[in-house]
């Protein structure tokens, strides 16, 4: 197996687990502090592992752009962006793309942010043990 092919199933794996740990989050947990923290922190890496499994070599500064896309989304938020777009009948819309600003989510964005910006200054490391 290619390489590029092992690279794209581990990412995919990891993004495939952050994706149910987030959906029971959002389905099960009544915990404050889990629902609206943790499921917020665990956003970018899911981003990030969905973003390299498509693209398993992209740009280094991938975290940034997915933070800097976070905070847009947030901002989005402050001016109820899902109004705007005429989609706030449609509750799929309003919980995917949310509907209240918070300076925490963006605090959270940043958490998850600075986890993926570890990973991918340890990148090289991990896939030469995973994948030589």
């Amino acid at each position: 197996m290619q390489k590029t092919t092992k690279q794209r199933l581990f990412y995919g794996a990891i993004f495939a687990l952050l994706l149910v740990i987030e959906v029971l989050i959002a389905l099960f947990s009544h915990n404050t502090f889990i629902r609206s923290y943790f499921g917020d922190v665990l956003v970018m890496p899911a981003m990030y592992f969905f973003l390299r499994m498509l693209f398993p070599n992209a740009c280094r500064l991938l975290p940034l752009y997915l933070f800097l896309f976070a905070v847009l989304v947030e901002v989005g938020q402050y001016f109820d962006y899902v109004t705007l777009l005429g989609l706030s009948h449609i509750r799929f819309f309003r919980i995917l793309l949310g509907t209240s600003f918070s300076w925490g989510d963006i605090a959270c964005y940043a958490v998850g942010g600075v986890g993926c910006a570890l990973f991918e200054c340890y990148k090289s490391k991990i896939e030469k043990r995973l994948f030589s």
